[in-house]
Formats: C-alpha cells, sequence, structure tokens
C-alpha cells in the first residue's frame, strides 16, 4: 500500500489526473477515474466495495494501492437551545469540532466547520488559539464535517444543511488550498451543490490571500473578524495585525468587494472596558463607509484562563445606536450554545 509518512494514503486526496495514470499504468481504461471520482465526492463512498460499477479486479488494486481515512465522531453534545457540537477525531489521532447551528423558525440549519487542528494566530480572547497548531485539514477532512452533520440536522430537524461558515478552528486562509478544494466539493453540481453565496469563509486578516481569494471563479462570502477598530487596540488582542494592519486591510477588503460585489461582514465582539465606546464606534463608522458592510455585534463567550468579560446590553445597545446613526448595518447576534462551549471562540475540544 502507498504511504506517506506512515500514514496510507487516502485516495480522497489524490487529483483525477494521477488517478487516471496510476489506473491506465495497472492496464486500466482512464475513464475508471472519473467513475472513482463520481463516487467519492458525489456519493460519498468511503469503501471500496461500495463502488459497485468498478470491475471486481480493480477494486482490488485500489485497495491494495489505497485507503480511506475519514474523521470519525468521538463526542456529542446538544445544547439547550438546539445548538449540536460534535468532536471528530481524525486518523492520527487529533481532535476536531464542528457545530450546527439550528434556526428552525426561518428554515436555515447552519454548520461551523473547523479548517486546522489548532490554530497558529494565537488570538488573546480564543480557546483555540491557546491551543498549539498542529496541521490543517485536509479538503475530505472538511467535507466529511459536512457529511457526518448533514446526518445529524436529518435526524434531530428533518431537514438539509443550508449554510456553511469556515468560523471553527483554525485560520482558513492559511490553509488556503485545501479550503478551497473542499468548497469546490461542496458546490459541485453533481454532488452536494450548496450555492456557494451560502458558504462564508471568517478570516482574522490576512490581506495577501484575502487579495487571492478575490480571484476565485467561485464567489463566497467573506466576514472579517475585526473586534477592534484602531490597530493600537487591535494589536493587543490579535497579533496578526502587526503585519496585516487596518489600512492594508481596508484596501484587500475594497478589492475583494470591487471583484464580487458582495457586502463583507465585520465580527465585533463587544468586551466590556475595552472597544465599545463612542470613540470605537465612529473608528468603527470609518471601516464601514468605502464598500458595503453588516457589523456582526457579538457578546463575549467566557473562556477558562481569559480575562475579558462580556459588555454589558446598555454599552452594546448604545454602541450600536451610534452604528445606526451613521448608517451602518448592524445586528447584535446572541451567542449560541454557550452551556457546551460550542459559541463563538470557544472550540478547543474540550468535550
Amino acid at each position: 500500500m502507498r504511504v506517506k509518512d506512515n500514514i496510507a494514503i487516502d485516495i480522497r486526496k489524490v487529483s483525477e489526473p494521477d488517478l487516471k495514470e496510476f489506473i491506465q499504468s495497472k492496464g486500466q481504461p482512464g475513464y475508471r477515474a472519473k467513475q472513482i471520482i463520481e463516487w467519492i465526492r458525489h456519493k460519498g463512498a468511503t469503501d471500496f466495495d461500495q463502488m459497485t460499477n468498478l470491475p471486481k479486479d480493480l477494486r482490488e488494486i485500489l485497495k491494495a494501492e489505497f485507503t480511506f481515512l475519514p474523521i470519525q465522531i468521538d463526542h456529542v453534545q446538544k445544547s439547550k437551545d438546539g445548538t449540536i457540537k460534535t468532536r471528530f477525531v481524525l486518523h492520527d489521532g487529533y481532535y476536531i469540532e464542528a457545530v450546527l447551528i439550528p434556526s428552525v423558525a426561518d428554515k436555515r440549519y447552519t454548520i461551523c466547520v473547523s479548517s486546522q487542528v489548532g490554530c497558529s494566530l494565537t488570538c488573546s480572547f480564543c480557546a483555540t488559539g491557546q491551543m498549539k497548531m498542529q496541521r490543517g485539514l485536509d479538503a475530505a477532512e472538511i467535507v466529511d464535517q459536512y457529511r457526518l452533520v448533514n446526518d445529524q440536522c436529518r435526524t434531530h430537524f428533518n431537514a438539509e444543511l443550508t449554510n456553511v461558515v469556515f468560523m471553527g478552528m483554525g485560520e482558513p486562509l492559511l490553509n488556503y488550498n485545501n479550503v478551497m478544494e473542499a468548497i469546490h466539493w461542496l458546490t459541485d453540481q453533481r454532488g452536494i451543490a450548496m450555492p456557494p453565496r451560502r458558504i462564508t469563509i471568517s478570516t482574522a486578516g490576512i490581506a495577501k490571500l484575502i487579495l487571492r481569494l478575490a480571484d476565485e471563479p467561485i464567489r463566497v462570502n467573506l466576514a472579517l473578524s475585526l473586534h477592534a477598530a484602531d490597530d493600537e487596540k487591535r494589536n493587543s488582542i490579535m497579533p496578526i495585525n502587526e503585519t496585516n494592519n487596518l489600512e492594508v486591510l481596508m484596501r484587500a477588503l475594497r478589492y475583494f468587494y470591487e471583484k464580487n460585489k458582495r457586502r463583507i461582514s465585520y465580527e465585533y465582539i463587544a468586551f466590556d472596558q475595552f472597544n465599545t465606546s463612542s470613540k470605537d464606534a465612529l473608528n468603527l463608522v470609518k471601516l464601514c463607509h468605502p464598500f458595503p458592510v453588516l457589523v456582526n455585534i457579538i457578546e463575549y463567550n467566557p473562556v477558562e484562563g481569559v480575562s475579558f468579560t462580556k459588555a454589558g446590553s446598555e454599552a452594546i445597545d448604545r454602541f450600536a445606536r451610534i452604528l445606526l446613526k451613521h448608517r451602518v448595518n448592524v445586528t447584535v447576534r446572541k451567542s449560541r450554545g454557550k452551556d457546551i462551549d460550542a459559541a463563538c471562540g470557544q472550540l478547543a475540544n474540550k468535550g
């Protein structure tokens, strides 16, 4: 069996051209590669014997050379508000988490997927940021989260997932190739067929990769984890800002908007006595007018070992009113799944 780093190669990581070359080297017709890809990407196969239109001798060749390394459900928690958090174990023993966020009233069912094991950005308010960065997830591991959580959605809500947000563990743009491959997989009309407008990538702000994303043929939504509207404050909580400051980020976001014509979201966690003053609001207004923006104000969710506390409702309301007065689109978002550590910034494989 083919191995890399002492691990058998997951056939789902093999490109169609490479698979075609391999199959032809074994005396099999090249069109079989397309059939295999269809089984994997369109039908979700995780076993060679499921590929019933392949001859048995080819299936045996594939078994001898490749394997499947799907993620496995390790632990599931359900919040009193209906949110479901699932911890998955990967083939190499690492853990990741994904969250199903139901909004039954408007028939919206969102999965928050992880893109990395841990995170390298060390944002001071985030549980994942306190974890050691281990590795990026491959595209199949990202899509596995979708498929398994979609099964949960069918079981609990008799519905299919409607939205995908890359807001779980890790920085999606630092696992760029695998995230984009997963998005191609998710949006393939012959398979899952998720509309790109229902997929959102959330980033802490890597300007050069925002520019790269803007030029992709698949037009997904973009959310910036902003959390402070001046460089001094943002540097103090998000070290990535020291090399991707707000001026640089605004240029990249403007380019993204000009190429995509999609409104950009700012995620803004409201911390007590830190980023909800009138001055903070006016600084934020300046970042909202160069292109259409929706500001999502999010209450802070407690993280063990972190000294931040959430801003009070009066402070949040006052902050939001200033934004509205200056014609900024704003929502005040209630956190979901706090009781199971499934809310924004809380994912840390605690179970």
